[in-house]
Order: C-alpha cells, then sequence, then structure tokens
C-alpha cells in the first residue's frame, strides 16, 4: 500500500501521463529506479580508486610542489589531561582549568600550552588537505569535460525549451545514463568519507548539501528530469575545479597563483551559480514546463530542492564576498570557512585563501 502510494503517478508525473507510458518500446529507453542500484558499487569503487589516487598521484604531486606538514610540538604524556581531554571537552572552560591545576600542581598557563598541542595533533595536516583538494579536483576536471562532451551535441544546451519538449517521454541517453550514475556514485562517496575528511566551520551546511543533491538527482532520474539535471550539474562543476585547484596552490604555498585563480573563481562562481543557474536554469523549470502541462507534486519538489541549492549558494557567496573585499583591502589573512588552528602563543588562522563548498556540486555540491 505504501509502496502504490509512494509511486502514485499525479507524484511523479504530469496529467495525463503514467508509468504504463513510460515502458521501453519502440527504440526508446526510460530511466528506472532500479537503474540506481549500481550507485553503490561505483561509489565504494570511487574510494578504492581515490585511495590510489592519492597515494601515487597526489602524494608525488605535493612533493613536487613543496607541500610539506607543520611540525607540531608533541603534547607530554599525562592521563589525567588525556582523560579529560577525550572524555570532556577539547576546549575546558578557565574554571575547569583552575580545577586541573589543583590537581596536577601545573599553572594554568602549562594546562593550556598542553590543551593546544593536544589539539594540534588532532588537527589535519596540509598533505592531508592537499590530497583531498587534488582528489575533488580531478574528478571534477573530469566530469566538467565528460559534462561537455555529453551536451554539446544537444539542441537543449542552446535552447532550454526544447529541455521540455516531449515531457516526459524523453529516451534515455547512454551519455545521460553514465553521466548521472558517476555524479551521483561521487557524492554518494563524499557521505561515506565525510568523517574521515577535513571537517570544517559549514560541516552542516555540506551535509546538506550533499543530501539534498542525492535527493534530487534521485527524483530527477526517476521523473525524467534529466536533461535538466545534467545541465545543472555541468554548471556546478566548472567553478569547483578552480576552487579545488586555487586550495592545490595555497597549500603548495604558491600565494600569487592561489590568489589569481581564486579570483577567477569568484567571477565564475558568482556567474554560473547566481546569474546562470537562478536566471536560466531555475526559470527553465519554474516557467517553460508550464506551457505543456499543469504543475504537479513532482513539478514543485523538483523547483523547491533547486531553490534550497540557490539558498546554499546565497550563503556560500556571502563568503567569498567577504574574502574578496579583505583580499582588495589588503587583509585577506584565510578561509572563511576553516577553523583556526592553535599555537603555542595564541591561533593561527589555516591558510586556505579559498572558500569551499564542499563538494561541490550544486544539483552541488554543490550537485
Amino acid at each position: 500500500m505504501l509502496s502504490e502510494w509512494f509511486w502514485w503517478d499525479r507524484l511523479w508525473l504530469p496529467r495525463p501521463v503514467t508509468w504504463a507510458d513510460l515502458q521501453d518500446s519502440e527504440g526508446r529507453v526510460y530511466a528506472r529506479v532500479s537503474h540506481l542500484y549500481i550507485i553503490l558499487p561505483v561509489a565504494v569503487l570511487l574510494l578504492g580508486l581515490r585511495a590510489f589516487y592519492e597515494r601515487l598521484i597526489a602524494v608525488p604531486l605535493a612533493e613536487a610542489l613543496g607541500v610539506k606538514d607543520k611540525i607540531h610540538k608533541r603534547a607530554s604524556h599525562n592521563p589525567v589531561l588525556e582523560k579529560y581531554y577525550k572524555t570532556h571537552s577539547k576546549h575546558p572552560t578557565q574554571a575547569n582549568i583552575k580545577g586541573v591545576c589543583k590537581k596536577l600542581g601545573w599553572s594554568e598557563r602549562q594546562v593550556e600550552r598542553w590543551f593546544r598541542r593536544r589539539r594540534n595533533q588532532d588537527r589535519p595536516g596540509v598533505l592531508k588537505k592537499f590530497k583531498e583538494a587534488s582528489w575533488r579536483f580531478a574528478f571534477y576536471l573530469c566530469s566538467s569535460f565528460g559534462g561537455v562532451l555529453a551536451l554539446h551535441d544537444k539542441p537543449w544546451f542552446y535552447d532550454l525549451r526544447e529541455m521540455w519538449a516531449g515531457f516526459p517521454k524523453q529516451s534515455l541517453l547512454d551519455s545521460q545514463y553514465w553521466y548521472y550514475i558517476i555524479e551521483m556514485s561521487f557524492y554518494g562517496s563524499l557521505l561515506f568519507s565525510v568523517a574521515a575528511d577535513v571537517k570544517r566551520k559549514d560541516f552542516k551546511e555540506q551535509l546538506v548539501h550533499h543530501w539534498a543533491t542525492l535527493t534530487l538527482l534521485s527524483f530527477s532520474w526517476c521523473a525524467n528530469y534529466i536533461r535538466i539535471g545534467t545541465l545543472v550539474m555541468l554548471v556546478h562543476d566548472t567553478s569547483d575545479v578552480l576552487l579545488e585547484s586555487a586550495k592545490m596552490f595555497n597549500y603548495a604555498g604558491w600565494e600569487t597563483t592561489c590568489n589569481s585563480i581564486f579570483v577567477v573563481f569568484a567571477l565564475v562562481f558568482m556567474v554560473t551559480r547566481l546569474i546562470i543557474f537562478p536566471f536560466w536554469l531555475i526559470h527553465c523549470t519554474w516557467v517553460y514546463p508550464l506551457d505543456q502541462f499543469e504543475p504537479f507534486f513532482g513539478y514543485y519538489f523538483f523547483n523547491v530542492m533547486l531553490v534550497v541549492l540557490l539558498l546554499l549558494h546565497v550563503f556560500w557567496a556571502s563568503l567569498i564576498l567577504r574574502m574578496v573585499k579583505k583580499f582588495i583591502f589588503g587583509k585577506l589573512k584565510g578561509d572563511e570557512r576553516s577553523d583556526e588552528e592553535e599555537d603555542e602563543e595564541g591561533s593561527e588562522e589555516d591558510y586556505t585563501h579559498t572558500y569551499s563548498n564542499g563538494s561541490g556540486n550544486g544539483l552541488s555540491n554543490g550537485h
């Protein structure tokens, strides 16, 4: 009963189309939910490919670019403080520090220094960040080229009204199939690896982004919103290539190159995410379909999910603009979404001059 309600025609398809009308026939092939089962093994395969890539390509590349981890002084072995660090808090309050001082006979400065050093031991090194950025750069570069190859000869790439010609009875192409499967598998792999990857201040936003991306991609696949889905993925991947490359050069200490790429990235991000995405693509999904069919649940759901992604883009765009302002006035010191790293004298920022949307693709993320 629940399954019948979930797959009710009127939830997914415009009147008078039914699922019976989307059966493979006369050379037409339609997207099926069963096609998505392959995502899990492909995601695992991508995780394995990532491990090989980071070891065989990213590490030698990091060495060639001069990426080196900063050596931090290790905290001295102290069972009392170690137990407090693991079971209570990594950032004790001043009152708690005084309590610990009484137990150990240490000064407050000694305890504060121990906790700073201990936190620094757990912080990811620059090499780890470089490997993550390098892997995402490689993926987004390949996916961008793949997207262009899959779309450059399609009429809807140049005329958005062609997006809805014959909808939803639009045959699935091999290029669309693999573009979707690989893209969804990549975001699935990011969810698998999120616990081990570097956590940043927008960790929750990234999780929302990844889930929104997979939800939107899955829905667009099942409801045959595949043409617009491929365009949204391509629009988002292009800026991500620049983002990850800027981060790589930043970790390598190539400040001028990093800053130059960041400026280009900021421009491309604003154009693709805040102009093309809302005023071309979302407009295409809100307005043009009404010329051919009446609104239905899937129509509203898909557009609401696109707006959720747009709001995330606005959030990240605000971080970019703050960084651009600092860049112009010569006060740019770090990534607005990076956690601060502390040394023995106080704190130093994680010098990543580039914002990260994590992931990603917008349909990011995003995509």
